[in-house]
């Protein structure tokens, strides 16, 4: 099962094309795409068995963010290990955690301004929480997840390093910094739960390739360790790393210009498009080097 975000309003698709949840199901359930994870098993019993006729499929630029405001949005840093070694970090030990501000996010097409001369790209397979998660083992996470869609993690590599300690959450956080869709992909889908693989293609050339089974800590275990912390609330976003190839770690580096288009994939889910601008000569930080983990 598909569900999207189209001009505000909660649209699913149970294999016959896109339909308006709201008037498909007599009002049970609101139009606002982001209330339905506050009732998400009983919206998905529903939509798994409705006969909700014949659907329309929806051009991708007419959709907005799946999940349009979370209350948290988690993120994973160096989940990949040839990601890390890439930076020339070793493996890490246990997940290293940080946050998106929930403003950047957009949907599965969008026109980005560059914030600094120093933007990375960084496709990323996201979790959307279904359930409350708090304090649970890793072989239950799955229950606790909704679904899974596309995004992209985009950083100011320049924010992101400035000052004496990393500000990892500002540098990630720009408007439309946080592309994500096209649609969530609900657990139920054959394969979905499994190994996925993941590409980013920079003006038509590749530039990260990777399965999901490559990360460090798998989706299970990332839901895990935050949960033991803080709960993961229905609607939440998790982020889960990176495959390598990153832009900022190029030799020499390479980062984001106007007029560039970038295309990120995941088999069963499917794609989303970024085409960037140049953001003017303002800018609220002043730029550093440029290098970036």
């Amino acid at each position: 099962m598909r569900i999207a975000n189209l001009a505000g309003r909660l649209i699913v698709d149970n294999g016959s094309g896109f339909v308006d949840a709201h008037d498909a199901s007599d009002r049970r359930f609101a139009a606002d795409p982001q209330a339905v994870y506050g009732r998400w098993g009983e919206f998905f019993d529903w939509a798994a068995g409705a006969s909700l006729g014949a659907g329309v499929e929806i051009e991708l630029d007419r959709l907005g963010p799946p999940v349009p405001r979370p209350r948290q949005v988690f993120a994973v840093a160096l989940n990949y290990a040839e990601h890390a070694a890439e930076g020339g970090f070793s493996k890490p030990d246990r997940p290293l955690i940080f946050t998106k501000f929930p403003s950047c996010l957009a949907g599965p097409v969008v026109d980005v301004a560059l914030a600094t001369p120093f933007v990375d790209w960084e496709v990323e397979l996201v979790a959307v929480i279904g359930h409350r998660a708090e304090r649970i083992a890793a072989a239950e996470a799955w229950d606790h997840v909704a679904g899974l869609m596309i995004g992209q993690d985009l950083s100011a590599r320049d924010v992101q390093q400035a000052g004496p300690a990393p500000q990892y959450s500002l540098g990630k956080s720009f408007p439309a910094f946080g592309p994500t869709g096209p649609w969530v992909v609900t657990t139920d889908a054959p394969g979905l739960t499994g190994e996925l693989e993941l590409e980013c293609r920079r003006n038509g050339e590749r530039v990260q390739h990777d399965l999901t089974s490559s990360m460090i800590f798998s989706v299970s275990e990332l839901i895990a360790y935050i949960s033991a912390v803080c709960p993961l609330l229905p609607g939440d976003l998790l982020f889960t790393g990176t495959p390598s190839g990153v832009g900022s770690r190029r030799d020499p580096p390479i980062y984001l210009q106007a007029g560039d288009e970038l295309v990120s994939r995941i088999t069963g889910i499917g794609e989303i498009r970024q085409t960037f601008r140049d953001a003017g000569p303002s800018r609220p930080l002043t730029p550093t080097d440029g290098s970036a983990r």
